[in-house]
């Protein structure tokens, strides 16, 4: 009789050992944490505590992630209260990109907006993108998170320290390419047109921890300040 053929007679046959409870009680098994040999009982407690203590720890870890999602929920209610409340056109890039730094901790954010309406056409966020950036914008049907591979859009970047009202887009005197290791590239569409509408600008995020960005990350929250953020940029493109 094989082992198989032990643990299906065992488990056909409940009642086993409780019609012979002293082969219960003389069993022994290795311990697996080096002791002496223990009972078939004090090993299933064993076995018990193990699995009480791997859900323990899974509990805690769920509530650490509800914490942080609350605390990030937090943040983007106060964040769309300051974008909402912005009236000034001129100034919502600023108050958008400031607003992610200041807010959520993000060392370095910025934005661009391309082919607006002629009133906005010399602000500085307007300023000319490249057609690579375009493009790359274009093909993003997603927040990209990762390593700062050279992109054109991390110069724009500059970090918290640096803003100031004189730097509308959070964009002038950018820092220095190796200063930004990671990044979040979100495109900016038209939220009353369809999903593959064009692009009409990209909103950029870094950081000079490789950690911050990264491709394995929930998106969920970066999809919504970008639906958001395109809302209310939308205002400048023309009617």
């Amino acid at each position: 009789m094989n082992d198989r053929e032990v643990a299906e007679y065992l488990l056909a046959n409940p009642e086993f050992f409780a019609e012979h409870a002293e082969v219960l009680a003389t069993i022994r098994l290795a311990n697996p944490h080096g002791k002496a040999a223990v009972s078939l009982q004090e090993r299933q407690m064993e076995m018990l505590r193990d699995k009480n203590k791997h859900l323990e720890r899974r509990l805690a870890e769920l509530l650490r992630y509800g914490h942080e999602n609350d605390s990030i929920a937090a943040k983007f209610n106060r964040w769309t209260i300051r974008v909402m409340a912005e009236r000034d056109p001129y100034a919502l890039p600023r108050t958008i990109a400031n607003g992610l730094r200041e807010i959520f901790d993000v060392p370095q954010a910025a934005l661009r907006v391309w082919d607006v309406a002629e009133p906005y056409a010399q602000a500085d966020f307007a300023r000319h993108v490249g057609e690579e950036v375009r493009i790359f914008a274009n093909s993003l049907t997603a927040p990209y998170c990762g390593a700062n591979t050279g992109f054109e859009a991390a110069q724009w970047l500059v970090p918290a320290a640096a803003a100031s009202d004189e730097n509308p887009a959070g964009g002038a005197a950018p820092e220095p390419a190796h200063a930004t290791e990671s990044i979040a590239l979100l495109a900016l569409r038209d939220p009353e047109a369809s999903e593959d509408a064009p692009v009409f600008g990209l909103l950029v995020m870094g950081s000079a921890d490789a950690r911050r960005f990264h491709d394995g990350m929930a998106t969920d929250f970066l999809t919504q300040i970008g639906a958001l953020a395109s809302a209310a940029l939308s205002r400048l493109l023309p009617r």
